[in-house]
């Protein structure tokens, strides 16, 4: 350091400081603008970029609020699409019991008729049979009555003796 101090010399600080001088021109013309001006622009490309990425947690919030809302819909949607649906089940069960009651009495009703007739049918029957054994009945007894001639001539006396003249 004392050598500095020692030697010092009136010309050399001249041009040393001429030299500074130019090299902070040269640097402020040529170098210190464009980087000034590069520090300018990422500075406002990290501006834009921060900007840029509040819009998007905006815009995202704004989709999540959308999606949501839109997700409740499609919920009350589906549940009133699932409560149609059970009413429309629970309308076709009553409507399928209904006809299957009212097909059960018809088929009771047609049942009831078909034995009454079965019945009358057969009653029908039971007095022709009857009827049949009656007469057939009373032909032997009759053959028998009239086998020979003096049943004949007393049956003739007991149906005039039955017959009152006038």
């Amino acid at each position: 350091m004392e050598k500095l101090v020692n030697d010092f010399s009136f010309g050399l600080f001249f041009w040393q400081i001429l030299i500074l001088v130019v090299l902070v021109l040269l640097l402020s013309k040529f170098a210190w603008k464009p980087i000034l001006n590069a520090l300018n622009e990422r500075e406002k490309g990290i501006q834009d970029a921060l900007e840029s990425a509040e819009n998007a947690r905006k815009e995202m919030q704004n989709l999540q609020a959308d999606n949501e809302k839109l997700l409740n819909e499609a919920r009350m949607e589906r549940d009133s699409m699932l409560r149609e649906a059970r009413e429309i089940k629970e309308k076709m069960i009553s409507e399928a019991k209904e006809e299957a009651q009212k097909e059960g009495e018809k088929m009771i009703v047609q049942a009831k008729a078909s034995i009454q007739n079965e019945k009358n049918a057969a009653l029908a029957d039971i007095k022709n049979q009857v009827a049949t054994l009656s007469v057939q009945i009373a032909e032997k007894m009759v053959r028998q009555e009239l086998s020979s001639p003096a049943k004949q001539e007393k049956l003739v006396e007991d149906m005039l003796d039955d017959v009152t003249l006038n």
